[in-house]
């Protein structure tokens, strides 16, 4: 499947159909002004030397049409997160890939204080310089029929890069992830079968395109099968998303549990109730955020499991194959397997290990990083550095990230259990994070950060009835809000910085 290629078919066959309904703009364009935006700026894009073109521009209708037009011009897009450290992040994209041109939007830099970075041209900038001969041109291209149209387009293999996406950062500096058509195509197909899509649903789109989450589901998934996708720039407007919601009557809304949290805080019970399909992923659900959609909403908050490297979907649950808690099962085209972290040993069911996945949607590699790669991709096997299991039923279950595990007094403690036990047991709405530092007797100990104070004693005597002395946290540290990645992931190298200058560990 070559991305692109679908779009321009889709975007023939659904001709007056709304496409993009941009609620932070007010934009509205059908599938057919879609494809012909995309046909104008493509031929801007592609006078452009880089075979790189970075992307800076929050979820709308401007940065659809900017990406789209990247990939038709024959281009990679290197997706940029405007979230924190906008500039830096921008030079180290450059660096690290060899390009200069970023396309960005200069209401985002004044929104949030962005200098200019050498390289940088406006979306405002290109759209305005179109002439009324350029909207000819493209509005007569788009009435070819597909074929004609995509035999025009630079020759593109399914093997070839995509996209360029950069690993989030919360554990070590970001790595540039080259997704290919295939990888993305094949996800998207079986996302497809698995939650009975079609072009009659509608997503409610809040996920930035720097985050592959949202580069699935937000761009690639809706453009291609026809859906009408309804954009908000700002995941972050508790109150205007469920009203947006209700109003466009979305039947998809994926997002982390972050974003989730912060809808349900803002919504009124039946603003969810045109959704069929309401996916958390990026990060894990907590219970207490299932159950008050279940009671709130009468909606299940399903739970999946993805990773920048695989395009993102490993396992889904669905509404009809759903075990609360697990991470669901693995998608059609995906093979999941447990090893032992030591021997790198197939576990039985039930067994604890290391997360690996297999299958079309495994990246192309690390760019630039091949000894990284290596490391990570072996006879077609992607090691996540997850720890997980799956039981005999078949569900796959997340207990956390192997670099947060951590060995006190000789043995391995899960910071995530930890941290699981301690949400379940927490006031509602109080967010935390476990993280551990230095200790000169055992090693290391566990340190809670958590955003009100608590009855401490209460809260570890309720602890102790699920964990040993050795996994419960030796102290609580309080800050008013827990720094989060901009595709609403906790930050936990930002945490554990804070947690350990907090209590003056260097």
């Amino acid at each position: 499947m070559i991305l692109h290629h679908e779009f321009i078919k889709t975007a023939k066959a659904m001709g007056s159909k709304m496409a993009i309904i941009d609620r932070t703009t007010d934009r509205r364009l059908t599938f057919s002004k879609t494809l012909i935006a995309s046909l104008i700026l493509s031929r801007v894009i592609a006078k452009h030397r880089d075979g790189f073109i970075g992307i800076m521009i929050p979820t709308s209708a401007g940065s659809i049409l900017a990406t789209a037009a990247t990939v038709i011009a024959g281009k990679v897009p290197v997706m940029i997160n405007y979230s924190t450290g906008a500039a830096e992040n921008c030079e180290y994209a450059q660096r690290k890939c060899g390009f200069r041109t970023i396309i960005t939007s200069r209401a985002l830099l004044e929104k949030i204080g962005c200098r200019l970075v050498p390289g940088m041209v406006f979306i405002e900038d290109i759209l305005s310089s179109v002439s009324a001969a350029d909207k000819l041109r493209a509005a007569l291209r788009s009435k070819l029929p597909a074929k004609m149209i995509i035999a025009g387009l630079p020759k593109i293999h399914e093997d070839d890069t995509l996209v360029i996406l950069f690993t989030s950062g919360s554990e070590k500096e970001p790595k540039g992830v080259q997704l290919t058509h295939r990888n993305m195509g094949a996800n998207i197909q079986d996302l497809v079968k698995v939650f009975r899509l079609t072009a009659d649903d509608s997503f409610m789109g809040v996920l930035p395109l720097f985050h592959v989450f949202g580069h699935n589901a937000n761009f690639w998934l809706p453009l291609i099968m026809g859906m009408t996708n309804i954009t908000v720039a700002n995941p972050l407007e508790y109150k205007n998303i469920p009203q947006y919601i209700r109003e466009e009557k979305a039947t998809l809304l994926a997002a982390t549990p972050i974003f989730f949290a912060g809808y349900l805080r803002e919504s009124k019970p039946g603003d969810f109730a045109s959704c069929r399909l309401l996916l958390a992923g990026a990060d894990k659900t907590p219970v207490w955020l299932r159950d008050a959609y279940r009671e709130k909403h009468n909606a299940d908050l399903l739970e999946a499991y993805g990773t920048t490297e695989t395009s993102p979907g490993v396992s889904v649950n669905t509404p009809w194959d759903n075990k609360p808690g697990s991470i669901g099962k693995a998608l059609p085209g995906v093979q999941v397997k447990i090893v032992d972290i030591s021997t790198g040993k197939d576990v039985a069911a039930g067994q604890e290990g290391k997360i690996l996945v297999k299958g079309d949607l495994v990246m192309k590699g690390y760019f630039d990083d091949i000894e990284e790669t290596s490391l990570r991709i072996k006879d077609g096997w992607y090691d996540t550095g997850d720890m997980g299991m799956l039981d005999k039923e078949g569900y796959l279950w997340h207990l956390g990230r192997l670099k947060r595990f951590v060995k006190i007094g000789g043995e391995m403690v899960s910071l995530v259990r930890t941290e699981s036990v301690l949400e379940k047991v927490l006031p509602q709405g109080v967010v935390c994070c476990v993280v551990e530092v230095p200790d000169s007797l055992k090693g290391a100990k566990i340190i809670a950060a958590v955003t009100q104070k608590v009855d401490e004693r209460h809260i570890l005597k309720q602890m102790a009835k699920d964990l040993p002395a050795l996994a419960l946290p030796k102290e609580f540290v309080y800050f008013p809000e827990l720094p989060k990645m901009g595709s609403g992931k906790v930050d936990f190298r930002s945490i554990t910085r804070m947690v350990r200058d907090h209590l003056q560990y260097k």
